[in-house]
């Protein structure tokens, strides 16, 4: 135990000067990302149908935004932030939770995919797909999630791999998870754009599903900062404890 209290680590005195700030922040992370599906689904429940399966492919659309914000932005937000909430427990337990929470944001993620091809091609003519900056940033986005998510399971929840080269990768993969959030943010932004260009005639005249689609691509922004600043503080970093070392020493 003295080593751990003869190294000063980042966030050591979180506890004693910015834990309530720091608590504020994460508050506001839930707030505004749920604040971002809320307006998601009154955008595409009230302005746009509703929303059906493929007995409706038009309407089908709609669960493609709502689910690739549920899924590459909420969840993926809280996966991003998990290890500096759970300071304090156990580092496998937040590993498996960081894990579990991707997962879910890749079926959210697969489902809206499924959702806008459908709507593509069962329509009649159908409509062209990947022809936008939209798509092929978001496809990429989702490419490039689930290829982060299937190496950082392999490297840091499988045996097999040493200490030393799970802290040479770790750098790497958070940098690119703050990488692939940043583009589903933006993948969102241009989506939001695109849709309003080809759905809402009146759009240059700042009507309200304008002005409410607006509202989402700055709630994202908002958003991608709030996390953004959680992820980078260094004051926020979770320091190691004891059972951490105990853990990975039964690799």
């Amino acid at each position: 135990m003295e080593k751990y209290d003869s190294i000063p680590s980042p966030g050591a005195d979180l506890a004693n000067r910015d834990f309530w700030t720091f608590k504020i922040w994460v508050l506001a992370s839930q707030a505004i990302g749920l604040a971002a599906v809320v307006l998601t689904a009154v955008w595409m429940g009230h302005y746009h149908g509703g929303f059906a399966w493929q007995e409706n492919p038009a309407v089908q659309f709609n669960y493609h935004p709502l689910f690739m914000v549920i899924g590459l932005v909420f969840l993926y937000s809280n996966s991003i932030i998990s290890y500096r909430v759970f300071r304090h427990q156990n580092k496998v337990y937040i590993k498996l939770l960081h894990a579990a929470l991707h997962i879910l944001a890749l079926v959210f993620a697969g489902v809206g995919l499924k959702a806008v091809f459908d709507s593509h091609n069962l329509v009649v003519p159908p409509v062209a797909n990947m022809y936008s900056l939209h798509s092929w940033v978001g496809l990429s986005t989702v490419i490039l999630f689930a290829f982060q998510w299937f190496v950082g399971l392999v490297t840091f929840l499988l045996p097999g791999f040493s200490q030393e080269l799970r802290a040479m990768y770790k750098p790497v993969h958070v940098f690119w998870g703050i990488v692939v959030f940043f583009m589903a943010i933006a993948t969102c932004l241009l989506g939001i754009t695109e849709k309003e260009f080809f759905s809402n005639g009146k759009y240059s005249s700042k009507n309200a599903e304008g002005i409410l689609a607006n509202c989402l691509g700055l709630t994202l922004l908002l958003l991608a900062g709030v996390v953004g600043y959680l992820v980078t503080n260094p004051a926020y970093q979770r320091q190691q404890i004891p059972d951490d070392e105990q853990v990975q020493l039964t690799h």
